[in-house]
């Protein structure tokens, strides 16, 4: 199975700010990581995707289907699931009520295939006990792990998840990624996240967005190899105005860029390549 999703020229405005810059995309199945620093557009770039919001100008093509066309959008969304990132709830519904009323929304239309379903999707996301407390009264974690089960209502094709791992003690990001690689085979998965751990475990692609444009698309190792011969270790912070240095657990100094006095080479992260591909806005946030 080839390409699964496909942009070209992707424009969107608000206002005077444009927030999408002549995007241009092409990923199938798998799972992709969108990177990008806050403001870079990815949320306006999935939300385009995922048919909750209409292009300036470009094109789009998920699973063959341009969703500028009404009917084309419905197969779409038929065939999708989509995790925003800010799910709405309501809050006195159980979680099990919550998730059968998407399912409906998704035409699940006979009651036993739809609660087999529904009970199927809360077991993926250890919510199997939870399914008769109020959502008033699930943490922060457990909503969001709920809003990731209605995504995975119908057995989607594709799947877009905007900050997934938001609320997430360890394990259940370890359970999460789990999932999402069992979920990535055979079907595209595209999710942002500001977690570059998440990106170097899960995805065997990844796009960096920075001002409304991509400006890097490759492997993981990809993006980490370009920050060979660029990050050091020392034993003293590096002097100059780079802002792109921390101290290490061990003491040490870690630092991007240029070598300070009697630095060692390090093995390059994902972090590493990510931190030096956006440049002055990584040392502001640094």
């Amino acid at each position: 199975m080839g390409t699964t999703v496909s942009v070209r020229a992707l424009t969107k405005e608000y206002g005077r700010a444009r927030v999408l810059d002549g995007i241009d995309l092409a990923i199938g199945p798998g799972v992709t990581g969108l990177l990008g620093p806050n403001g870079a557009g990815k949320t306006t770039l999935l939300r385009c995707l995922a048919t909750t919001l209409a292009p300036d100008g470009g094109e789009i093509r998920v699973l063959g289907h341009d969703p500028a066309d009404r009917a084309r959008r419905i197969e779409i969304r038929r065939r999708l699931g989509y995790l925003p990132q800010d799910p709405g709830y309501y809050p006195h519904f159980t979680a099990f009520e919550l998730v059968d009323y998407v399912a409906i929304l998704k035409e699940i239309t006979d009651r036993r295939t739809r609660y087999r379903e529904v009970r199927r999707v809360l077991a993926e996301v250890d919510l199997a006990d939870r399914s008769q407390t109020k959502v008033r009264k699930l943490s922060g974690g457990m909503r969001q792990r709920l809003a990731f089960a209605q995504a995975l209502l119908g057995d989607p094709d594709v799947l877009i998840l905007d900050e997934p791992t938001v609320g997430l003690d360890p394990e259940q990001r370890m359970r999460f990624r789990a999932l999402v690689s069992r979920l990535g085979e055979g079907r595209t998965v595209l999710l942002s996240t500001h977690q570059t751990e998440d990106v170097a475990a899960l995805c065997e692609l990844v796009v960096v967005q920075h001002r409304g444009r991509v400006i890097f698309q490759g492997a993981p190792r990809d993006i980490a190899a370009a920050a060979k011969g660029q990050v050091w270790l020392s034993e003293s912070p590096p002097d100059g105005g780079s802002r792109l240095f921390w101290r290490t657990a061990d003491g040490r100094y870690r630092s991007l860029g240029d070598p300070p006095p009697n630095a060692v080479p390090a093995d390059p992260t994902v972090e590493d390549g990510y931190l030096l591909l956006l440049g002055e806005p990584a040392e502001v946030a640094a």
